[in-house]
């Protein structure tokens, strides 16, 4: 469970007409990091929303088209990453 109420990131979810999702997974060394936390900001700096990554690294994110950055918070390490969400899946992996 995240503490934002998010759903468990269990796995990828499957992607209703119309939707724009953004997903992947986090590792460190290879190895997929449980418990970081992702937290999307808008193209201003704005902090949007946050989930914990699940068993395997993996997060997902609903979101609109837009410009977006990623920003992961772990005890593995930190890192952020530009995103340009299109309608449809955007997956990314995001390395620590």
């Amino acid at each position: 469970m995240s503490s934002c109420g998010a759903p468990a990131q269990t796995g990828q979810v499957a992607l209703a007409p119309g939707a724009t999702i953004i997903d992947g997974t986090v590792t460190a060394d290879g190895a997929p990091v449980r418990g970081a936390y992702v937290r999307l900001h808008d193209a201003g700096g704005e902090f949007t929303a946050e989930v914990v990554t699940g068993e395997t690294g993996q997060f997902t994110f609903y979101a609109r088209p837009a410009s977006w950055e990623l920003r992961v918070l772990s005890r593995a390490g930190n890192t952020s990453l530009a995103v340009e969400a299109a309608e449809g899946r955007t997956t990314v992996g995001l390395s620590l």
